[in-house]
């Protein structure tokens, strides 16, 4: 089996194109070879036919006024013999008939190689000529009609065949086929050079857009190609210049976009935090003192007291994330006991009486407690919030290849996660109808859950369980006591 290397090669343009170079000069090799043969075959053919007839037809002239008409047997014996020494230059076998008696001299092949068009051609008073093939040997028959000598067009009734043997011409012919084809071996093999050259002038503007096409997938926008020439190859550089160009401006204008709305959201989160305060502590006082208020007032301080308590959650988490994107985030690390770090998140916020746990005891890691506290609240409250109970959160470690691993999960039992909004989840401010993770919040808490996992190297992914529900779950490298950052 090939190896991958020479798979991939041999599927390689530049092997397409040389060989596709390859099979042209092969082609128009075998092309020239094949009329170089049918035209030589017909020349050297026709060369020895003329040949042949011509000094027949001069021996008969030059002989026939020696014979009397009618010739006797013994006459025609004798001229025939004569036409046959004389033709000892061209090998040829001479048979004489006078009208219709048997041909001279008898011999077993006669009748068997002269063909019957030629003998009624002759018979006709016409010259004939045809190229036969006997036990597989090509022979040449020619078939003269003898005219008294006073009276040219008067036929005298003899018939003079002579069999000429062409093995020496066809020996001729593929000599010159072999010559051709000795010569268009060469020539193919020598097609290979140029083969490669206009292969490498061709691949060359590809290799350079797919360097630049890579440049540009690494953010190198302001990569260009050299443009030389006006065939379609240069056309296609141009075309990738002004591609390249628009696509620099529009990244320019789409982080210049981003860059002033994350820093809106900065700014706006920043400036709200202190009017905030203010508002925080006096509906804290209000919300004190609802209990001697009357209903109406009550209901409308609590109302505001609650959607208070939204805003400044939004403006934490605006905060929150304005600090990942200025890179201003720090991790804190410190060893950890895991399952009391995540008991203590649950405790803290009434959950645990309402979340099922499986964690181990004992294992200890290098964590920020503060940002896994962050995670896990997000996803066992969105959980809680969006998904039905019972809710589970379980931790286990895993080993892997390149060391081991701790999986945090969460789990609920509600109706799931729509596929379509699943690689959605993460983004921020994302919402669908159809989604669990829908929510009254900022929309951005599994957004920072996500930039939490990540500071820690690790990843976190959703999923539907297979018996119903979401499943949120958190992979993080394990470090621990003694192992940085």
């Amino acid at each position: 089996m090939r190896p991958p290397a020479l798979r991939a090669l041999a599927r390689g343009l530049r092997a397409r194109l040389v060989v596709a170079f390859l099979l042209v000069a092969a082609l128009s090799a075998l092309t020239t070879a094949a009329l170089t043969f049918r035209e030589a075959r017909t020349a050297i053919l026709k060369r020895t036919q003329d040949t042949a007839v011509n000094a027949l037809r001069s021996q008969v002239d030059s002989q026939v006024p020696d014979l009397r008409f009618p010739p006797r047997t013994g006459d025609l014996v004798k001229f025939t013999q004569d036409l046959d020494r004389a033709g000892q230059a061209q090998h040829w076998v001479v048979h004489t008939r006078y009208k219709d008696g048997p041909l001279l001299p008898q011999t077993p092949h006669a009748s068997h190689r002269i063909p019957q068009d030629v003998r009624d051609k002759v018979r006709q008073g016409v010259a004939a000529f045809q190229r036969v093939t006997v036990d597989g040997d090509p022979w040449l028959v020619i078939g003269l009609p003898v005219a008294y000598r006073d009276d040219p067009a008067d036929l005298s009734g003899l018939e003079v065949y002579a069999e000429l043997p062409l093995r020496q011409d066809e020996a001729n012919v593929h000599a010159l086929v072999e010559a051709a084809q000795s010569g268009a071996l060469p020539a193919i093999a020598l097609a290979v050079v140029p083969a490669l050259v206009a292969a490498r002038g061709v691949l060359r503007p590809v290799r350079e857009l797919r360097r630049a096409t890579q440049r540009i997938t690494e953010g190198e926008l302001d990569t260009r190609l050299k443009v030389t020439g006006s065939d379609e190859l240069a056309d296609l550089s141009r075309t990738f210049n002004d591609m390249a160009a628009a696509l620099e401006k529009n990244v320019a204008e789409l982080r210049r976009m981003e860059a002033n709305s994350r820093r809106f959201a900065a700014d706006v989160s920043h400036e709200l935090r202190t009017p905030l305060a203010a508002m925080t502590a006096v509906v804290d006082v209000l919300d004190e003192d609802a209990g001697s208020l009357d209903p109406d007032t009550a209901h409308a301080v609590r109302l505001i007291s609650e959607e208070t308590g939204k805003l400044v959650r939004m403006v934490e988490d605006l905060m929150e994330i304005s600090r990942f994107d200025a890179g201003a985030a720090a991790l804190h690390l410190d060893e950890v006991d895991v399952a009391e770090t995540l008991r203590k998140t649950l405790q803290s916020r009434g959950w645990q009486d309402k979340v099922a746990t499986e964690l181990p005891e004992g294992l200890r890691a290098r964590l920020d407690p503060r940002r896994i506290d962050v995670v896990v609240a997000n996803l066992v409250g969105n959980a809680l919030k969006h998904g039905g109970e019972p809710v589970s959160l379980s931790a286990r470690v895993e080993d892997r290849p390149d060391g081991e691993h701790l999986l945090i999960e969460t789990a609920d039992r509600g109706e799931g996660i729509d596929p379509e909004v699943l690689p959605h989840v993460f983004e921020r401010f994302f919402k669908a109808d159809a989604a669990r993770v829908r929510s009254e919040g900022s929309g951005l808490g599994l957004a920072i859950t996500m930039e939490n996992v990540r500071l820690h190297d690790g990843t976190v992914r959703a999923a539907n369980g297979p018996g119903g529900g979401a499943v949120f779950t958190v992979d993080l490298p394990l470090r621990r006591g003694g192992e940085e950052q």
